[in-house]
């Protein structure tokens, strides 16, 4: 059971992933306000409040004579278990609080609240009657089978491992065995080296694994809230791996973890670090311009590069892959929830104070954002079945988190609010206006159809905003997973289409399905745009930029 139980945190952790970590972030404070306003309100409206008291008592009754129709979402998996569904009792539990969470949220629907007030009230319902599941107490069967099945010793391993989150995850439940890891002996081992380092970020070029590679190389940008190594994990999903397979030079950026004395990092800083990469890549390998890869706000970082190559007249970038990247932030997410003016102000001035946003801050705005995901069945897992966190490349790196600089934080908070990729000039970076229309490179667009954090229909508008070429594809996965996608997979799907319609719906009805990874497709594009090929180098860096420490280098060890 216990192997069983972790397939599945794994299977969630796959597709909640922290990823573009939700910068805006929501306050204690606003979540407070909320439940007041919804506790005002029941007491302002005593019929509607009355109404809806009666109908959960008929319904209670329905429940206790065994005639309630309540069933459980078949897709909710802290459910599964048969107990649920074919003991009276605990059937009788399940529906009872089937019918006191359907009834708050049916409450709110038919309030006076103004639409942004009643999503602010069904965030805020759902946070408390999730916590309050049946599952997440000692009565869930699956508990109860655990203790006895033990002798009563996954209670106490369920407690010993409360004390430990307590003392050493801030009160969270530990969704990882993070020693069971360590970068650079059993993640992040394709070998490479760090041809190049400046204060922002550290340049390593991989090895090529085939006689013969293509002239023109490749540069991977990760988000700056998360450490690269996403795209170098275990060997078969190894990103890196592939693209040195497919006969790509390839290179990757490990950015620093800044501190408080990096607080005035911001956007034209890591433009900067990333001209200085991008000229040495091409002293390396000869090539007079690069390919690049940009994923989350990588790609934002990456897409502002070249609209500010475009205003210089520059062709430095000959074709760009986006991952999973949102550059038009309109967004109805549970991201902009809470975004009002007060809470965005608040939010920079915090990280202003600090110097930084810190990682594990963003981690837990991201896991109560998803509760179910991301906490309550870790609180099942760890301390009610008594079993130790999983053992999951994805969730180690997910949980090494990195800071923001308070600038960069700043920046991004203004750009989800204004939107200025959206229109010509409204941003400037590095003192040149962009205007992502200039932008002529051919564009590789993925975006996962099961992704929360950036919707697949936004990836989709943002993949409109540049003048060249664009190939969009769809994976049928979430966040992570549509970044993590190695061939034979054989539950992989994807989808293509030659035409961009202005709406996204439009483009999905009219696409093409394609079975196993969107990996392969990515080959074949990425190849007639990488030249032709040529010997491989037997040395990694150049007489001017030599190889230095091995990969993954010493700017990802930082905490």
């Amino acid at each position: 059971m216990a192997d069983k139980n972790n397939d599945a945190l794994k299977q969630q952790a796959s597709e909640h992933t922290l990823g573009l970590n939700p910068v805006v972030g929501i306050r204690g404070k606003d979540l407070l306000t909320t439940a007041r306003m919804v506790l005002s309100l029941a007491l302002k409206q005593p019929l509607h409040s009355a109404k809806h008291a009666a109908h959960f008592g008929l319904e209670l009754k329905n429940v206790m004579f065994g005639q309630s129709d309540l069933e459980v979402d078949p897709t909710d998996r802290r459910f599964s278990d048969p107990a649920w569904s074919q003991n009276p009792l605990y059937r009788r539990y399940l529906q009872t609080y089937l019918a006191w969470r359907k009834e708050l949220h049916q409450w709110i629907d038919e309030s006076t609240l103004s639409p942004q007030d009643a999503s602010r009230g069904h965030f805020v319902v759902n946070l408390m009657t999730e916590a309050m599941a049946p599952s997440n107490s000692l009565a869930n069967p699956m508990a109860v089978k655990r203790f006895f099945e033990t002798g009563g010793k996954s209670l106490l391993d369920g407690l010993s491992h409360l004390a430990k989150d307590l003392v050493n995850n801030g009160g969270m439940p530990s969704q990882v065995n993070m020693s069971a890891f360590e970068v650079g002996k059993n993640l992040a081992t394709t070998e490479g080296a760090v041809v190049f380092r400046n204060d922002l970020l550290e340049l390593i070029q991989y090895a090529p694994v085939t006689e013969q590679v293509h002239q023109r190389p490749l540069l991977v940008v990760p988000p700056q809230i998360n450490k690269f190594y996403v795209f170098d994990l275990s060997a078969e999903k190894s990103v890196a791996r592939f693209l040195l397979r497919s006969s790509i030079q390839t290179f990757v950026v490990s950015w620093r973890n800044p501190t408080k004395a990096q607080r005035e990092w911001g956007l034209s800083t890591y433009i900067e670090a990333l001209k200085e990469a991008i000229d040495v890549v091409c002293a390396i390998t000869g090539s007079k311009d690069v390919n690049m890869l940009g994923a989350c706000s990588g790609g934002l970082t990456t897409t502002s590069l070249l609209g500010h190559y475009a205003a210089l007249g520059e062709q430095k970038v000959h074709a760009l892959t986006l991952l999973v990247s949102v550059l038009d932030t309109q967004m109805d997410t549970q991201v902009a929830l809470f975004a009002d003016e007060k809470t965005l102000e608040a939010a920079k001035r915090r990280s202003y104070q600090a110097g930084v946003l810190e990682g594990s801050d963003m981690a837990k705005v991201f896991a109560w954002m998803r509760p179910n995901d991301l906490i309550w069945n870790y609180w099942v897992n760890n301390y009610l079945l008594g079993n130790e966190p999983p053992v999951f490349d994805i969730l180690y790196w997910n949980n090494d988190t990195t800071r923001l600089p308070a600038a960069l934080h700043g920046e991004f908070i203004d750009m989800f609010v204004t939107n200025p990729l959206t229109r010509s000039g409204a941003l400037e970076v590095c003192g040149t206006p962009i205007d992502l229309k200039q932008v002529k490179s051919d564009l590789f667009c993925v975006a996962g159809n099961t992704d929360h954090i950036t919707p697949w229909e936004s990836c989709y508008k943002s993949a409109k905003l540049f003048g060249g070429e664009c190939e969009f594809v769809l994976s049928n996965s979430g966040h992570i997973q549509s970044i993590l996608n190695p061939p034979g997979n054989p539950k992989s799907r994807y989808m293509t289409n030659s035409e961009m319609p202005d709406d996204a719906k439009d483009w999905q009805a009219s696409a093409t399905k394609h079975t196993d990874s969107w990996w392969l497709h990515w080959q074949q594009w990425l190849a007639q745009r990488s030249g032709e090929t040529k010997p491989a180098k037997a040395q990694l860096g150049n007489k001017k930029y030599p190889a230095g420490e091995a990969a993954p280098g010493t700017y990802v060890h930082e905490r």
